[in-house]
């Protein structure tokens, strides 16, 4: 029986183990996790009866294999949830799924509503050209935006940065309004200093040209429409967070013969002729060698390339050391209530507004993002009638100064901030909150990044070792693209297929992810 040692407890280092486990019994398989929870970046974290969505996750993917994952482990709800049964709100339920009422091991059918709040009012997002955009710009603003998106149309620049990306689907005017500012606060970089390759990931055929073909698809009856990922309207999400799923994961890769090790974060990576051979975590102090066959990482590059020593050649381990990454901050504060008026028409519980994310490009404030977790799952929150729990999202460099504040000035600060934008009032109560930090959460496309591809050479000159997930691939991947990192992983392994050039190739091909498979084969 082989061994198979697989760094991190994330949902690429879970999928892995337990797709390998699923499809093969001549494999003993463990799971490396350096804390004491699964689920990494996508953890749920509990705090006095509230629940923490670290980030926001939204369940959704054209991938058939991924949604088939979750569907088999987290079946899609067939009874309404309490918000829905309350509200009298009807969705297209799950015939046979379980009762959200009854039963945990369910997914929610949510609604998916993120806005921009800017010039102290609300924006779609992506941008619509709704009448209300128009009313929210102002005629002047209006005329220019136009102007500028029809001059992006007949003179395109060349996409030598993420600035330029955007200029070319957006237009000047749109850019600078709506993607310059919140991408200097997530990166600590001007856009001009990014590589449009985190453009051509994370908005793909996303533009106003798109946005108004959505528009339009939705006015023909029966319309078989196409939806690019960052246009969709629904998306499922565990009943207790995106923790809840990977938990679950864990639990059945453990009833198949795997282990999970908590608190073993790997330090050194031995190779030798061409492979990896073991691993050494620390655990509290003390050194464990764990030797392996096959080793999938979804540590980060750089750590991965620094722990195996001296035996690197210069040019990788100059390109790995100098890869940089974001860390990020979420401070929850659970509120009476919020100063924001539900204008939507849409009903929610105590009539909030009914955004899962609220996108804040106001350069004023450090503040990137808000959650409103009642809004992701009313069971993330302990009284979602009485109370509003928000996630207040904040990108730093560890070690920097907002990152080492004590967790009273950060929560200060945080309260601080929504008073001067106006969504809460100068005397709100603030019913309780915490603070979460979290290291290396986004890899970032500049620095040495422009040579990677020296290193992905490099690292697979390993024959035994896939790389897989967002850090181990230092790729900003969403949660069902490193899902399918590892089902091309473990694919390979199983097969005997040598090249790993399926498995870096997710999520980087111009058409990845905007239409199914089954569409493309057609």
């Amino acid at each position: 029986m082989k061994k198979c040692i697989i760094i991190g407890g994330g949902p690429a280092g879970l999928t892995a183990g337990y797709e390998l486990l699923r499809q093969s019994k001549d494999y003993e398989v463990i799971i490396l996790e350096q804390s004491d929870t699964l689920g990494g970046i996508s953890r749920t974290v509990k705090y006095n009866g509230n629940r923490m969505d670290i980030g926001g996750h939204r369940f959704f993917s054209k991938d058939k294999n991924v949604t088939a994952f979750w569907e088999k482990l987290m079946p899609t709800q067939g009874a309404p949830s309490i918000d829905d049964k309350i509200l009298g709100r009807e969705k297209n339920l799950s015939a046979g799924g379980p009762d959200p009422e009854n039963e945990d091991k369910v997914m929610l059918i949510r609604r998916r509503i993120s806005r921009i709040y800017y010039l102290n009012k609300f924006f779609d997002y992506p941008i619509s050209m709704k009448p209300q955009t128009f009313i929210n710009m102002g005629f002047a603003r209006t005329v220019k935006a136009g102007c500028s998106y029809l001059k992006s149309t007949v003179s395109k620049k060349e996409e030598t940065s993420l600035e330029n990306f955007y200029i070319n689907r957006f237009g000047k005017v749109l850019y600078s309004m709506f993607f310059e500012g919140y991408t200097e606060k997530l990166w600590g970089r001007h856009p001009s200093e990014i590589s449009a390759d985190w453009g051509a990931q994370r908005v793909k055929g996303l533009s106003i040209l798109a946005v108004i073909k959505d528009m339009l698809s939705k006015l023909v009856p029966g319309n078989n429409r196409k939806v690019e990922t960052s246009l969709i309207e629904e998306f499922v999400y565990p009943k207790l967070g995106p923790g809840q799923f990977w938990e679950t994961v864990g639990e059945e890769f453990e009833k198949m013969g795997g282990k999970i090790l908590y608190n073993h974060k790997v330090g050194s990576v031995n190779t030798e002729n061409g492979r990896v051979v073991s691993v050494v975590c620390d655990c509290d102090g003390e050194e464990k060698l764990f030797e392996g066959d096959i080793f999938f990482s979804s540590m980060p590059v750089k750590d991965l390339v620094a722990g195996m020593g001296e035996k690197v050649p210069a040019a990788p381990a100059e390109i790995a050391k100098g890869l940089p990454y974001r860390d990020f901050v979420t401070v929850g504060l659970l509120l009476n209530k919020l100063n924001l008026k539900n204008e939507t028409g849409i009903r929610t519980l105590g009539n909030i507004v009914p955004d899962c994310w609220i996108y804040v490009q106001d350069t004023g404030v450090k503040l990137g993002r808000i959650q409103i977790f009642n809004n992701w799952s009313p069971y993330l929150v302990k009284d979602p009638q009485n109370t509003v729990w928000v996630g207040l999202e904040y990108f730093c460099d560890e070690g920097d100064a907002f990152w080492s504040m004590s967790e009273a000035d950060c929560v200060a600060k945080a309260v601080s901030e929504l008073k001067s934008m106006g969504v809460i009032d100068a005397d709100a109560e603030i019913l309780d909150s915490h603070r979460e930090r979290v290291q290396k959460a986004y890899p970032a496309y500049f620095d040495t990044y422009d040579r990677i591809g020296e290193l992905v050479d490099y690292l697979n000159t390993f024959d035994n070792l896939y790389c897989i997930g967002r850090n181990g691939q230092h790729r900003y991947n969403n949660m069902d693209h490193s899902m399918a990192t590892s089902f091309e992983a473990v694919s390979n392994i199983l097969s005997g297929k040598k090249s790993k050039e399926n498995i870096w190739n997710v999520n980087t091909e111009a058409e990845y992810h905007e239409e199914s498979k089954d569409e493309k084969k057609a």
